[in-house]
């Protein structure tokens, strides 16, 4: 019996999903450690894997995510395709995918219909709920990326940037570039975020009362760029800064405090110290957030 349009598609998308997020990343993880063990690793290659990570993971922790999800602040075009650019290298989805499917996790945050609850498992908050991906409806989840132009051509263009993120590497150390340059380092992009949805609805602290089971996880929130101050994040989705106070290492608010400081970004968003103390579970503890406010 022949497959449906959408059948294929849906059978398409789980078959490359497989290959590029379990298969591909995990053999470029094995092929990692036999370089080690054979003695061939350099520092080079871990050179490689370091600024791999920090650039595609800030491609999604600042691009992706503050920036075309929530609008946290403005740039302009250059800015913004870079930022996209380099989170397509995370071979996490186009970008109006990805925002899609986040946007719909916030709209139905751990209730039916939140793409990756842990509520219907740990395995299927990290690693099942990709392979219904492609099927959230960008037009109705994110229809403001339609109609950015820059967002809507990265899109587009997302198999040439996953291409680049591996040539690249490749062309700079040959195949143990491509190993740890790439898909090593794609990897331990991918699960870091994965944890976000999966780690950070599970175990930490909830400093602030939200209504779903978001928590302050700080492994994720270190490993993952700030994004790991998950319960914050969702007391205040559109703030730019996630790390709220001043032990809550938080490198992408960093970076964009910086940015704002350079004058490459624009209408920086901030929750203040009244919407911080109204949603703390104890309002007396509003001082300890007078840096992200100021």
């Amino acid at each position: 019996m022949a497959l449906t349009a959408p059948a294929r598609r849906t059978t398409l998308a789980v078959f490359f999903t497989a290959l590029f997020v379990m298969i591909l990343p995990t053999l470029g993880a094995i092929a990692s450690v036999f370089t080690v063990i054979s003695g061939r690793a350099q520092w080079l290659h871990v050179a490689m894997f370091v600024a791999g990570f920090l650039l595609t993971g800030l491609g999604i922790t600042i691009g992706y995510h503050r920036m075309l999800t929530h609008r946290a602040f403005e740039t302009n075009g250059v800015v913004k395709a870079m930022l996209l650019i380099f989170g397509s290298m995370a071979v996490e989805g186009a970008a109006n995918a990805w925002v899609a499917n986040h946007a719909k996790h916030h709209m139905h945050s751990d209730r039916e219909g939140d793409p990756h609850s842990p509520v219907h498992g740990f395995i299927h908050s990290h690693w099942g709920w990709l392979s219904e991906f492609a099927s959230i409806d960008t037009g109705k989840y994110a229809p403001w990326v339609q109609e950015d132009r820059v967002a809507v051509w990265v899109s587009k263009t997302f198999p040439l940037w996953v291409t680049m993120g591996y040539v690249i590497p490749f062309a700079i150390a040959g195949w143990e570039g491509l190993v740890w340059g790439g898909l090593f380092r794609q990897l331990a992009v991918q699960n870091v975020t994965f944890a976000v949805n999966s780690v950070c609805h599970r175990w930490g602290a909830r400093p602030f009362n939200t209504t779903d089971l978001s928590r302050n996880n700080w492994i994720v929130g270190v490993l993952g760029m700030g994004e790991g101050w998950h319960n914050n994040h969702h007391a205040f989705p559109v703030s730019a800064f996630h790390g709220l106070r001043w032990w809550e290492f938080d490198l992408s608010g960093e970076i964009i405090r910086l940015m704002e400081a350079l004058k490459l970004i624009r209408n920086v968003r901030r929750p203040n110290l009244q919407q911080i103390e109204r949603k703390l579970f104890n309002p007396g503890e509003a001082g300890l957030y007078a840096r992200v406010t100021g």
